[in-house]
């Protein structure tokens, strides 16, 4: 008889553990179905930051070769360290100067901030910045 009780109460342990285990799915499934599609993908895009620092005495980021964009984001970002002013560059397959925009977007300190929209993966650019003062932070394209 004292074997049925131990299997019994065996058996009944496991159920509300996996009970609780299943609660807990639940909750989380939940928790990450109430993110935007927005939020979904901001998250995906700067997930995949990378960090970039411009020399003082510059304009351009990088200054000797070009960043190209991926499938992480659908835009170009950047999040500078100070307040900046910047517009992206782009640059033919074969590296000439394609064109830059015409204007200049500002950031702020520590907050990310789309330079361009809607750009084709693989597209070869650089950050432009007003000014030639040391800037990093971080990029994600």
């Amino acid at each position: 008889m004292n074997i049925r009780k131990r299997i019994a109460a065996l058996a009944l342990t496991g159920a509300v553990v996996g009970s609780g285990l299943i609660a807990a799915t639940a909750a989380t499934a939940v928790t990450v179905g109430a993110a935007t599609q927005g939020e979904v993908v901001a998250q995906s895009c700067y997930g995949n930051a990378w960090s970039y620092s411009k020399p003082a005495g510059t304009y351009f980021s990088p200054s000797s070769t070009t960043y190209f964009t991926t499938a992480n984001c659908a835009d170009i970002n950047i999040k500078t360290n100070t307040d900046r002013k910047v517009k992206v560059c782009f640059y033919a397959s074969g590296g000439g100067l394609n064109h830059c925009q015409s204007d200049y977007k500002s950031t702020k300190a520590g907050e990310w901030k789309v330079i361009a929209s809607d750009v084709k993966d693989g597209t070869k650019f650089k950050f432009q910045f007003e000014s030639s003062a040391a800037s990093t932070g971080m990029r994600a394209h």
